[in-house]
């Protein structure tokens, strides 16, 4: 048997599940605990994948500068992504609160890493709370984020830094899920 002639079945290709942003506000209206809507809020503002939210410092929260530093995210990969004055805000609040010491948005136990499973938890509890059904997922929130930033008229190339993607064929699958473009390849 030769190996070059074995069929390769061919890689699906998806595409990405998008809330509204009706969807992510009441989504993120329906949390109450501080530390749970400021996890929820950064991954949907800035575009966050879970390990990247999890893993987290509190030094790599630049206020001066409004900017969050991921470091040695998805293939080792360090990006700076920009942060709002209000999820600032919202960050200054739980600090206050809480005061993390090692990880920003530590475990039960201080100086542990929040799991993922509890942060997959509070999206489960906020999706019942607001009345969605879908069976949404943390990454949801990130491909909204694109998508939401797509069709405000965000520029493709920045998208694909802003997520820390290396080829912009991953970036461009948005285009395929945006109204906006949606509606232009109709109208062709």
């Amino acid at each position: 048997m030769v190996v070059e002639k074995i069929h390769r079945p061919r890689p699906e290709h998806k595409l990405p599940n998008v809330l509204s942003k009706e969807e992510i506000k009441l989504i993120l209206e329906a949390l109450t605990n501080i530390k749970h809507k400021t996890m929820l809020s950064l991954i949907y503002s800035c575009g966050l994948r879970r390990s990247e939210l999890l893993h987290l410092k509190p030094t790599d929260i630049d206020s001066k500068r409004n900017l969050i530093f991921i470091k040695q995210s998805k293939g080792k990969k360090d990006r700076i992504v920009p942060l709002s004055l209000k999820i600032l805000e919202m960050l200054r609040e739980y600090y206050k609160l809480y005061h993390p010491k090692v990880w920003l948005f530590e475990g039960q136990k201080t100086e542990n890493l929040y799991s993922e499973k509890s942060l997959q938890s509070v999206l489960k509890q906020a999706l019942s709370k607001a009345k969605i059904i879908k069976p949404v997922t943390l990454h949801w929130l990130r491909h909204s984020y694109a998508t939401h930033l797509l069709e405000n008229g965000t520029d493709l190339r920045y998208i694909q830094e802003l997520l820390g993607h290396n080829s912009s064929k991953t970036t461009e699958i948005y285009t395929h899920v945006s109204t906006k473009h949606s509606a232009y390849k109709k109208s062709i």
